[in-house]
């Protein structure tokens, strides 16, 4: 199956299952549309019924269906999307989500080694030489109460 051999990176790393959803359907909507952003969608759309997007990876979603309203109405609609997030899922289950990634981001550690060194080096001595600064108590209390709220 062609589809299974250009997989995006983030469906890779992703379950079986879910490669497998992505692939067979792209196969199909090939066949029928063409190979085109239009295969590429339905592919997409069929994965989102069943998997949401979690950091750089899908993972399976509590319940099946739609993730967001764009997904619940169909082709002649055009709302806003959730970008792979299941909006439908509990405010539990998202706050869960957000707070496993920031946990893997916290202890996440950036090789040295890596092609990007170059890149990150110039960042930080950008931000060295740019630093802003430090926010007020008042400020602090204003993003503090924002975060509670969401």
């Amino acid at each position: 199956m062609p589809a299974r051999e250009n997989l995006p990176s983030t469906i890779k790393r992703s379950p079986q299952k879910a490669q497998d959803t992505y692939a067979e359907t792209l196969d199909s909507a090939t066949a029928q549309y063409g190979d085109g952003e239009r295969a590429h969608r339905t592919a997409l759309s069929a994965l989102k019924h069943s998997f949401e997007k979690v950091g750089d990876h899908w993972e399976p979603k509590e319940q099946r269906g739609p993730s967001d309203a764009q997904a619940a109405g169909g082709v002649d609609t055009d709302r806003p999307t959730a970008g792979g997030v299941d909006a439908n899922a509990s405010k539990r289950h998202l706050l869960e989500v957000a707070k496993r990634l920031a946990r893997e981001w916290l202890d996440y550690r950036f090789d040295p080694e890596s092609a990007s060194a170059p890149k990150v080096a110039a960042i930080g001595e950008y931000e060295r030489t740019h630093e802003e600064p430090p926010i007020s108590a008042d400020e602090a209390a204003l993003l503090a109460e924002a975060a509670v709220r969401v």
